[in-house]
């Protein structure tokens, strides 16, 4: 098969692929958006904000915070500084979205934008009031020291996590965000990539 016949045979497919991976990235940071606010919501009308109650013992704990700073309390007192950040964030993955063709980029930016949304809208919606809402934290675990303080957080602190381990794993891999296949090696003769060695 000639390489003009090759590629007019894989244009379809890698085209449905670009189509469908915007869907993933923001089906994902839909999952991930919906579960923080509805999780935090209920947190807030059934936990007693300060109370810890186990879960699993000393491995898993529920206690409810009201943080003014970033992901595990840190640098409190900035939330307007966070509210900053996080609204960019969301427009330089919302202006990435055009040149998406990868399935690992689209969950990596699905998880990060789901998960800085959802702290976002709390900033944004909760007390003391717009735009210096303190983030609703929850998920204790004790055994998580991070040698300044407990480790509190929750669901959208998890997916940002997530989606940031996953982007150095794409990173190391050399994935391209356009679906693009991986350069060849500058050692690797050509006969061996081409198969007209």
């Amino acid at each position: 098969m000639s390489d003009a016949s090759q590629s007019s045979a894989e244009a379809p497919p890698r085209s449905r692929r670009r189509a469908l991976v915007p869907l993933l990235l923001i089906g994902v940071a839909a999952a991930v958006f919906a579960s923080d606010q509805l999780v935090k919501n209920w947190v807030v009308d059934h936990l007693v904000e300060g109370h810890t109650v186990p879960v699993w013992g000393e491995f898993l704990r529920w206690h409810f915070v009201r943080n003014p700073g970033a992901a595990f309390s840190f640098a409190t007192g900035s939330t307007w500084i966070f509210t900053i950040l996080a609204a960019a964030v969301v427009i330089v993955i919302l202006w990435q979205i055009r040149r998406l063709g990868s399935v690992p980029w689209g969950l990596f930016l699905g998880l990060l934008l789901g998960g800085v949304l959802g702290n976002l809208t709390d900033r944004l919606t909760r007390e003391p009031g717009f735009p210096q809402g303190h983030v609703i934290d929850f998920i204790s675990t004790p055994w998580m020291w991070l040698g300044f303080s407990e480790a509190i957080y929750n669901i959208a602190d998890i997916a940002i996590v997530s989606g940031m381990i996953l982007f150095v794993v794409i990173s190391l891999l050399g994935l391209h965000i356009d679906g693009r296949p991986r350069e060849r090696s500058r050692a690797e003769p050509a006969g061996e990539h081409d198969g007209t060695a």
